[in-house]
């Protein structure tokens, strides 16, 4: 289904950050994966993790919002350019949300085939969302207050981006397995 051109741009920036992250993963082995550089940081096996519950759960929330608004909901202007931008984050740390809170130890190949999934059925989502109004769809985020559908969207694939940094940090780190200094 042709997307239209905002939903696009979300799609396509979804889709670049997520290949990625996956380039950066594949071919780890188990030992890469579920290595963390000290006992607070994630191992790159649970921002995969993490990343995926998330999408899932941007997902599930697609579904909710759509739901609720059933027949109410407007369809997508046809003279709509853009979405307004993703508030950014607050200074200092943030936890996740229990919902998307990792867990170790999950084997590499199904992490990667759960993420792999999961971005297909976000394809579905994404094809839903560009049927109506996203803008009057809205959600509060724990850190970024009320977001729009849209917003949620965009704010994953910011995530992924995020998240690729931090996996990006966690190989290079001294000690990751594999990597000879």
């Amino acid at each position: 289904m042709p997307l239209p051109p905002p939903v696009e741009t979300i799609w396509n920036e979804l889709e670049t950050n997520r290949a990625q992250v996956l380039s950066e993963v594949e071919g780890l082995s188990q030992a890469e994966v579920g290595w963390r550089p000290s006992e607070r940081d994630w191992s790159v096996g649970e921002i995969i993790h993490h990343l995926t519950l998330a999408e899932i759960a941007t997902g599930k929330l697609t579904s909710k919002l759509l739901k609720e608004a059933g027949a109410a909901a407007l369809p997508f202007p046809a003279d709509l350019a853009g979405f307004a931008p993703v508030p950014p984050w607050p200074p200092g740390p943030a936890e996740a949300p229990p919902v998307v809170r990792p867990e170790a130890g999950h084997p590499v190949g199904a992490l990667l085939a759960d993420m792999k999934a999961a971005r297909e059925r976000s394809r579905q989502s994404i094809e839903r969302v560009a049927q109506v109004d996203p803008r009057r769809l809205t959600f509060p985020h724990f850190a970024l207050g009320e977001l729009n559908l849209a917003q949620w969207w965009m704010l994953q694939a910011r995530h992924d981006a995020d998240h690729l940094q931090q996996l990006r940090r966690v190989k290079a780190s001294s000690g990751f397995p594999g990597v000879r200094r």
